[in-house]
């Protein structure tokens, strides 16, 4: 089934700019590739130092009327954007399975969770209440009210280029901010057809304003709005040595910061849970977007007792994945994302056996009539890993599923929070008691508790310890685009005339 579009015109090739689509000003472009077949597909900016000032130039101008704006009508606009992401799911989904591999149910199944972001924000635009403070002294009223935080830059991930986009986006949009936003160089086309939207939903110009740079001059965009001070939020996905980056860098002109950084994510399986239920939850939770998510269980911990047949069960399941390009009916997992994605969870899985672990499924590289490109792995599962193997140390971001047997609650707990990150846990148990105790001992944002799929828009989303900071989504997600200003005032206690 080829992923072509219904509607060509969404498949955006220039920058966005005060409402005006242009090239990047010195003329650099970077291509686009599919990576099913590393064939490349489109070409699109590749930005400098003069389109991010261009953007900041934009949106500061844009910003006074934009904050002005009632918050309804914000709301409005919010939900036109909505209704179109909607009319669009299927050429939206395409565009995003084309240029980030995942199947197309998962593309489409995407857009519908961008859209719930916008949805969900346009809702709560006009819920940004303040407060009346009880007045301590007669005569004195103390009043809190919020106001948007201004310029924000936002820089997202290639593995959710819809979803990350709107995550943040709808917010700062509904807080009353403008916005300067650069998606990831390898999957950019979904993050412009999307402003294309926007643009047709009538956003005023320079509200919203895009930016494409590749990975060699990312830097140079991402400095130009660390250093500006009319830029007063930066809200950023994607790897922990780049978030401690922009917060060292941020600093000089104290913006404010949101980072969704590195995970690590504990699985753990007590032997009293139910295995089936444990197995739906692991290849929920592990196996969307062929592990390239920041929430995947990355180190599974089943109890001794039930071990045997956790693998047993997961190794069926694992087995029957069909592997193949978004383009394919039928295909559960897609390539990954480039050849240096498969390269690292090749190096793991190697580093694994070296080190004892033993492969029960997959461990190799794919290429065949089904997988036409050099970009796919087989879906794996690893016995007898432990705290010493790269796949335990850091995220593999791929199909690969390293099991390791524990005997005690007080041991695992220990093992899950022996890492430096903090974003998502998972653990099954049927003890409510120790579902209570473990809920509490775990360190991260996120806990999942006999349940794989953790995100939705009404929830908010982030973690602790170096996996950043801030939260996305949900009613918690406004204010981290909003201030806080204390008004107080003094009132005239003489009579009444």
């Amino acid at each position: 089934m080829p992923l072509s579009l219904t509607r060509a015109d969404l498949q955006r090739t220039q920058n966005f700019i005060n409402a005006r689509w242009s090239d990047a000003a010195d003329g650099r472009r970077l291509p686009v590739s599919d990576p099913a077949s590393d064939a490349v597909f489109a070409e699109v900016p590749d930005s400098g130092a003069a389109d991010a000032r261009a953007a900041v130039d934009a949106a500061q101008a844009a910003l006074p009327a934009w904050r002005a704006t009632p918050a309804k009508q914000r709301a409005q606009l919010l939900k036109r954007w909505h209704a179109l992401i909607l009319a669009h799911q299927e050429d939206l989904g395409r565009l995003i399975s084309r240029e980030q591999g995942k199947p197309l149910a998962e593309g489409r199944g995407e857009v519908l969770y961008a859209a719930s972001y916008v949805e969900w924000f346009a809702e709560e635009a006009t819920r940004a209440y303040g407060d009346v403070i009880p007045e301590p002294v007669r005569g004195r009223k103390m009043l809190v009210v919020k106001e948007p935080v201004g310029v924000v830059a936002a820089i997202t991930p290639w593995n959710f280029p819809a979803a990350m986009i709107a995550r943040k986006i709808a917010p700062a949009l509904a807080a009353g901010c403008t916005v300067v936003a650069k998606p990831a160089e390898d999957t950019p086309l979904t993050s412009l057809a999307l402003t294309r939207l926007a643009e047709e939903a009538g956003l005023p110009a320079g509200v919203l304003n895009m930016v494409v740079a590749s990975r060699e001059r990312a830097a140079e965009v991402v400095d130009v709005w660390l250093a500006d001070g009319r830029v007063r939020k930066i809200t950023f996905t994607g790897s922990t040595p780049v978030g401690k980056h922009l917060a060292r860098e941020s600093a000089g002109t104290l913006k404010k910061l949101s980072l969704e950084l590195g995970g690590n994510a504990p699985f753990i399986v007590f032997d009293d849970a139910d295995i089936d239920a444990a197995v739906e939850g692991l290849m929920a939770a592990k196996f969307r977007n062929g592990g390239q998510t920041c929430v995947c269980p990355n180190r599974v911990f089943v109890q001794r007792g039930v071990h045997d047949l956790f693998v047993e069960k997961l190794a069926l399941r694992v087995a029957a994945l069909v592997v193949g390009p978004a383009s394919a009916p039928g295909s559960q997992i897609g390539p990954m994302i480039n050849g240096r994605a498969v390269d690292k969870i090749e190096r793991h899985v190697a580093d694994a056996v070296s080190r004892g672990a033993s492969i029960v499924v997959g461990g190799r590289r794919l290429r065949s009539d089904s997988c036409d490109g050099p970009n796919y792995y087989a879906p794996t599962v690893l016995t007898g890993a432990d705290a010493s193997m790269a796949c335990s140390l850091e995220e593999t971001f791929g199909p690969v599923v390293p099991i390791t047997r524990f005997d005690s609650e007080a041991e695992v707990i220990a093992a899950a929070n022996d890492t430096p990150f903090g974003l998502a846990a998972y653990f099954y148990s049927r003890d409510i008691a120790r579902v209570w105790r473990v809920s509490d001992a775990l360190e991260t944002g996120i806990v999942g508790i006999n349940e794989g799929a953790l995100a939705a828009e009404a929830a908010p989303f982030g973690g602790i310890k170096e996996s950043g900071y801030g939260r996305e989504g949900s009613r918690y997600g406004l204010d981290d685009y909003m201030q806080t200003k204390y008004l107080c005032q003094g009132l005239n206690l003489g009579a009444a005339a």
